[in-house]
């Protein structure tokens, strides 16, 4: 087991605590499991040694040279156990068939441990293929105490809680316990269940059915994630029936209180070694610590992020406030259904809630029919927009407050209402303080609807709108969906309330992703946290990118922001799908264009008698059309930002990944004006940054698609010349993988119809007239410099890809 790490000091642990193993299924007993040594730690008497009481005239610089020169000899002697453990001979090579050593991969298992040792701070980008996750859970498993794990999607969490740990405790033989824990809405509540059973109000009979599976379910489960129960999809609108939220959990008076599936869970969490959790619930139990609620998290000598490039948008998401126009639906909701049962003649319970209903709807109304994000500048700059909003808003604070009122004298007939009384005050007080945080706001342009962004085509030089003059910390905005409205207060730097979070108690933090820098250089992301940038390490990718792929750049493109732009996209887009035999992913940056582009390829395709399968994003959930997509093998992908990461197609099934234009953000987002505001009153360039570095890493994250493994092949397509005609373009291209790289389409077509030969009349590199060019040109030249992509896969025997 790995030793616990105190005051910098490493202390065994008793053997009292290891001896029992958790289920790798979160509330199941493990089974067939032997109990395994803990492995033999050679700097233990170095350690006790150093740790022994000085003599009483010893000076205090002595010890203190002693623990440094202990803490040296530690880190060498951890260097060495890892360098034999990463051996192709070595621990991990014997206990797991087909591993394979690779520098990259040792470095950075020294650079985490060594952050372990120092209770330090290390950012990590690790290159696709790496092998990262083995490289941080290896010293993690030996060294790190106690380990929260973090990730940025859950696909990726239930893989390193069911295979990739697993894996690695066996191969290290050490008996860690290991917690999977998710957010509450991946467990079926016991109460919300009861409730909707006897309420027996759903929309269809297919919600019955899934209603009653999921009742037989949450008798035989032994963790009642939903996850487990694949005959209910998991967007299925029957789940938000089922489980809780904050809001409505009854906690300790719940009376399933003792079968609480989310309360099972983190207990178990609290004693296991090793703690799997993805960002959102990360920082979910961050805030609910800063504001004094019960943690959900026990405290940690260790925490790694992996999909670390994730965290700045989580964090913000977080440390930011928001009110919702179907928090106080659901709140009427809840509070009818509760009176009828338990109060049913106090009041007329509908006639309660129908204000307060009415209200919440008729904001959303006082927005018409687009979705849209608006800073409160904005909004005052319309009084088109500003007067039914400001009206309804009354409205809405007027009948909350009634509500209130009404709620308070039937509170003490029901501990569920109760707490449905707590959540209306909490609404209340949030909107109150949401509305007075109001000054006068600077006009701003309009909001530009959902989809295409005016500026988009020219991100560089737009002029931001002006942002809600929200104080100086936070900005105001509100967002506009099809049946629901939010006002948030988001903070315009999350770095120092990360940092506070941080310098709480001592413990290793590692930060690691495939896309972090900017041409190596960390300043953005670090900035972004309040990390110290120069404590990071870039790890090359092992694949061969010249010979593997082809980096092309379409000529006679209009300018990004031109109407005819996606039309041109498919036009350029064509004759490579028919080359690649499908097998090709059309990654746009706006829904609109998504639309366009699948709409047109439907056309040409029938038009031309072109048999290829097209899937387009929205027809189904994204793991339906990704399973497709692998399956059908000549399959064409259209998708928007849910497709430009996370995303792990690996062999024939894909060959071209196009990719329509750079993501920047568009500069009429509200945070992202007020943010660029402060950097101009600081005298820096908003766009050099932060809009240039932001774009830069989520390109990366797209042209990451195609090269999964050593034996991928495939043809990166990019449709926007600014990457090739403005001067940022270079810092762009060698931040992405150094692909050869050409501008000619007849030599991607060649090269794209190799690759559905035979392997050996194809050859190692078959694209005639690819060869290296001049110095500074994009046009079949190889790049020496380059930064590779991230990835979630499988793993290679040696690492997550």
């Amino acid at each position: 087991m790995p030793p616990q790490r105190r005051a910098g000091l490493t202390i065994r642990p008793t053997e009292a605590r290891h001896t029992h193993h958790t289920s790798l299924v979160a509330g199941q007993p493990a089974t067939g499991i032997e109990e395994s040594p803990t492995l033999p730690d050679p700097t233990d008497d170095l350690l006790s040694d150093a740790a022994e009481a000085p003599d009483a005239h010893e000076p205090a610089e002595s010890l203190g040279e002693a623990v440094a020169a202990a803490s040296a000899s530690q880190a060498a002697l951890q260097a060495a156990q890892l360098s034999t453990m990463f051996a192709d001979t070595g621990t991990l090579a014997t206990a797991i068939p087909g591993y394979r050593p690779r520098a990259s991969q040792l470095k950075m298992a020294e650079a985490v441990a060594n952050a372990i040792g120092q209770n330090d701070t290390v950012i990590v980008e690790a290159g696709t293929g790496t092998g990262k996750t083995f490289a941080y859970l290896v010293p993690a498993m030996l060294w790190g105490g106690k380990v929260i794990l973090s990730t940025g999607t859950k696909n990726l969490q239930d893989q390193l809680f069911l295979r990739d740990i697993p894996t690695v405790r066996h191969a290290l033989n050490v008996p860690v316990s290991v917690s999977l824990l998710k957010g509450r809405a991946n467990y079926v509540c016991h109460y919300h269940l009861e409730r909707a059973q006897a309420n027996g109000r759903l929309a269809s009979k297919q919600d019955a059915a899934w209603l009653r599976d999921i009742g037989n379910f949450a008798k035989a489960t032994a963790t009642g994630d939903k996850a487990e129960l694949a005959s209910v999809p998991e967007n299925a609108p029957v789940w938000q029936m089922v489980t809780s939220t904050r809001d409505n959990c009854l906690g300790s008076e719940c009376p399933n209180y003792k079968e609480c599936f989310v309360m099972r869970a983190r207990k178990e969490a609290q004693q296991a070694d090793v703690v799997v959790v993805n960002h959102h619930l990360f920082f979910a139990d961050v805030v609910l610590r800063d504001t004094g609620m019960a943690e959900l998290l026990p405290a940690a000598n260790t925490v790694i992020f992996d999909e670390a490039h994730q965290l700045p948008e989580t964090a913000t998401l977080f440390f930011g406030e928001t009110l919702s126009t179907s928090q106080l639906l659901e709140l009427a909701r809840d509070t009818v259904a509760e009176g009828l049962s338990h109060a049913r003649d106090a009041v007329d319970w509908v006639a309660l809630g129908a204000p307060l209903e009415r209200a919440a709807r008729d904001l959303r109304l006082a927005f018409g029919r687009d979705n849209v994000r608006m800073a409160m500048g904005q909004i005052d700059a319309d009084p088109r927009t500003a007067e039914p909003f400001y009206e309804t808003l009354d409205a809405l604070e007027e009948a909350l407050s009634g509500f209130v009122e009404a709620l308070e004298s039937q509170a003490e007939r029901a501990e569920t209402l109760e707490q449905c009384h707590r959540r209306a005050v909490e609404l209340a007080n949030r909107l109150e303080v949401w509305r007075d945080d109001r000054v006068a706001a600077t006009p701003a342009p309009a909001a530009v609807a959902s989809g295409e962004p005016a500026a988009e085509g020219d991100a560089e030089t737009a002029a931001p709108p002006a942002p809600a003059q929200s104080g100086p910390d936070t900005v105001r905005w509100v967002e506009v969906f099809s049946h629901t409205v939010q006002l948030h207060r988001t903070p315009l730097s999350i770095a120092p309330i990360f940092t506070r979070q941080r310098e709480g108690q001592p413990r290793a933090w590692v930060f690691t992703s495939a896309t972090l820098s900017v041409k190596g250089n960390f300043a953005h992301y670090a900035a972004q946290l309040g990390l110290n940038k120069d404590q990071s390490l870039t790890l090359p990718s092992p694949f061969d990118y010249a010979k593997q792929g082809l980096l092309y750049v379409p000529r006679d493109m209009p300018p990004p922001n031109s109407p005819q732009f996606t039309e041109a996209v498919v036009e350029k887009a064509l004759p490579l799908i028919e080359a690649a035999g499908g097998r090709t992913f059309l990654l746009c940056t706006t829904l609109r264009a998504v639309q366009k582009a699948s709409d047109m390829l439907y056309d040409l395709f029938a038009a031309r008698g072109i048999n290829l399968p097209l899937l387009v994003q929205g027809q189904a959930s994204r793991t339906e059309l990704l399973d497709r997509f692998r399956q059908l093998g000549n399959a064409v992908l259209v998708g928007s930002q849910s497709f430009w990461e996370g995303v792990d197609v690996r062999g024939e099934a894909l060959s071209l990944v196009i990719i329509d234009k750079l993501p920047f953000a568009p500069p009429d987002d509200p945070v992202l004006a007020a943010r660029m505001e402060v950097l101009q009153k600081k005298g820096l360039s908003p766009f050099a940054v932060h809009q240039l570095p932001h774009a830069v890493i989520t390109l990366k994250q797209g042209a990451g698609r195609l090269i999964r493994s050593e034996s991928d092949r495939g043809v990166l397509a990019i449709c926007d010349t600014r990457l090739v005609e403005k001067p940022y373009g270079r810092q762009i291209w060698q931040s992405l993988p150094p692909f050869t790289r050409t501008r000619e389409a007849e030599t991607v077509v060649r090269f794209l119809e190799s690759l559905r030969k035979p392997a050996d009349e194809a050859g190692t590199n078959a694209w005639p007239g690819a060869e290296a060019g001049g110095e500074g040109r994009v046009d079949d030249e190889r790049v020496d410099e380059g930064r590779v992509d991230e990835g979630r896969g499988g793993e290679e025997r040696g690492g997550e890809a």
